[in-house]
């Protein structure tokens, strides 16, 4: 992989804009679907094939490279082991914050970094700046759908090389974005 930017592609809207922003901008763009959750239907069906099959279509269509990795047991063993304990005990996990911590920020974010992207991207509606002292990670323009919360404890490390090509949008354009 040559550097350029690697956008966690979902198959969902977001992450679809987001590689297309991108691609407009002029960055050389992969895609790749992280697969957390090995969950299959009682008829066998696996939960995920079908996001599978959408990120495809958006790979295709924008003419990127795709592929896909397993963090099923990272997730497991970083993220689902420990909400179960937390919760056992009483406690109120977010799971959403340490996933973005362990899981898409760091496991995704180091896999692709060692690939020798040069960026990591995300469809978050957040956004991240550099300023003197640092990365600062800010609330997305489009208020309703910020998730900077979710991303609050990613450290300096996991912000530096980290694209939120949504995060100035409202959910609005980004939806007439993906409609044209």
């Amino acid at each position: 992989m040559s550097a350029g930017v690697v956008v966690g592609l979902s198959g969902g809207v977001d992450s679809s804009v987001s590689a297309l922003l991108l691609l407009e901008q002029g960055y050389d763009v992969r895609a790749v679907f992280m697969k957390n959750w090995l969950e299959t239907t009682p008829g066998g069906q696996c939960l995920w094939e079908q996001d599978v099959e959408d990120a495809m279509q958006v790979c295709d269509r924008l003419g990127i490279p795709f592929n896909t990795i397993d963090l099923s047991r990272a997730y497991w063993d970083s993220v689902f082991a420990r909400f179960l304990e937390e919760y056992r005990n009483g406690l109120t996990p977010n799971p959403d914050i340490v996933c973005n911590q362990e899981v898409k920020f760091k496991a995704f974010r180091d896999h692709v970094m060692a690939l020798g992207a040069s960026h990591l991207a995300t469809g978050h509606y957040a956004r991240c700046a550099k300023s003197d002292s640092g990365w600062v990670l800010g609330r997305a323009r489009d208020r309703n759908k910020d998730q900077s919360y979710f991303l609050c404890m990613l450290t300096q490390q996991q912000l530096d090389g980290t694209l939120f090509p949504i995060g100035a949008m409202l959910k609005s354009e980004v939806r007439n974005q993906a409609a044209n």
